[in-house]
């Protein structure tokens, strides 16, 4: 049955008009995108193999271009839609914390560096500058690789500080395998960086370690 015979309260756009995104399900967002499925296959339908194919909606979206054109129904010009969507929410995502106070929207801010910094292969280490109204300055990767007290200069930190003029810093990095529990060595470099940034007046608010699909503060866990 084509979607178009389903009663309007089941259709997925009329569903999300009536009752908003949230209330769809991955596989009903997904069809949305898609629009159409193929012969004998819904846009529903072709979502949930697709889903249930890649195992979930992260791992589908993060496909590189070969991976995801290789999906029956699908090609360069919906990877293109896809990738513009993506940043679309990124930038949103960004917008949002340049014009608010981090401290006042946390959950903003470790939404952000999340989207920003999960998808990585590796560790990296990372810099959100911000003024002195803990508004956004910019963010910075600055360090790459195993992420320990060698790897991480404050040095560098403290120079970046001072170019882009900030009086605070979040700093973040991620664990690649998924679990950000914070080890010996982030505590370490978080309590270096803190004093080092003492020392030009420019406060280290929080320490945020990124796992999959979830965070863990180092200020909450009263490191600093």
């Amino acid at each position: 049955m084509s979607i178009r015979d389903w009663p309007d309260d089941e259709r997925p756009r009329e569903k999300l008009l009536q009752r908003g995104a949230a209330a769809l399900s991955d596989a009903e967002l997904l069809a949305i995108f898609l629009r159409v499925g193929v012969p004998g296959r819904s846009a529903v339908d072709l979502a949930r193999d697709m889903l249930k194919q890649h195992g979930s909606l992260r791992t589908l979206l993060e496909l590189d271009q070969a991976a995801f054109c290789a999906t029956p129904g699908l090609g360069p010009a919906k990877f293109v839609q896809l990738q513009a969507v993506l940043e679309l929410a990124q930038r949103h995502l960004e917008e949002t914390l340049h014009r608010t106070d981090v401290i006042q929207s946390v959950a903003d801010t470790r939404r952000y560096l999340m989207a920003r910094m999960r998808h990585h292969q590796s560790e990296v280490f990372s810099c959100l500058f911000l003024d002195n109204k803990h508004r956004v300055i910019l963010y910075e990767e600055l360090f790459f690789g195993t992420i320990d007290s060698s790897a991480v200069h404050p040095r560098q930190v403290v120079k970046r500080a001072l170019h882009h003029n900030a009086a605070a810093i979040i700093v973040a990095h991620n664990h690649p395998s998924g679990v950000a529990e914070p080890s010996r060595a982030d505590e370490s470099i978080t309590l270096r960086l803190k004093e080092a940034l003492a020392l030009i007046d420019v406060r280290l608010i929080d320490h945020i370690v990124i796992g999959d699909g979830q965070t863990v503060s180092l200020a909450e866990r009263g490191v600093i």
